[in-house]
């Protein structure tokens, strides 16, 4: 199980916590909140079809290049005119790049990541007070991003939090663990 930390471009006010891969939770949750969430401690022997993609929808393989040349970006130099022009290019060849000298603070970072794994590992009850298939909620926990439209799930969850202004949207981020705020 990884977590993974995205601050979408398209939306640089929205931080999303994403929970990659199976929990090895053994909770097990009363219907109609079984499957509504992949944390929710179902110990699964086979993957349920609502996330079972058609074979002409997934990647070949076979056409997959190799990348070990990830484009890592500085972003604590002085020319912003570089940077812009480097993080422009590396969306545009890529699609994603690293992110170096952003000024975070590693014990910041460290702290994110538990509040993370704390939130996740909380009872499947506490969590799915958040839960929601609105994805206009600009705080909400979920599978995937249009749960009513999308005909194949991703094999994951997330807390979705809007972040800035903070002061806006922090009074609506979750009060369990106790000092996720």
């Amino acid at each position: 199980m990884s977590t993974c930390y995205a601050l979408t471009s398209q939306f640089p006010s929205l931080l999303r916590i994403l929970l990659v891969g199976p929990t090895n939770l053994t909770t097990v949750i009363p219907p109609p909140m079984a499957g509504k969430v992949i944390s929710s401690g179902i110990q699964y022997t086979t993957l349920p079809d609502s996330y079972v993609r058609p074979v002409n929808d997934r990647p070949n393989l076979s056409q997959v290049s190799e990348c070990n040349d990830v484009p890592v970006i500085d972003i604590g130099g002085a020319d912003r005119e570089l940077i812009s022009r480097q993080i422009g290019d590396a969306c545009r060849h890529y699609g994603f790049f690293q992110v170096i000298n952003h000024g975070v603070a590693d014990e910041l970072v460290k702290k994110m990541e538990q509040v993370g794994r704390d939130f996740f590992q909380l009872p499947v009850e506490e969590k799915m007070k958040l839960y929601s298939e609105d994805p206009t909620k600009t705080m909400r926990l979920s599978t995937s991003f249009n749960v009513k439209k999308e005909q194949v799930h991703n094999w994951r969850d997330y807390l979705r939090l809007h972040c800035y202004p903070l002061d806006q949207y922090s009074p609506e981020w979750p009060s369990n663990p106790c000092y996720f705020n």
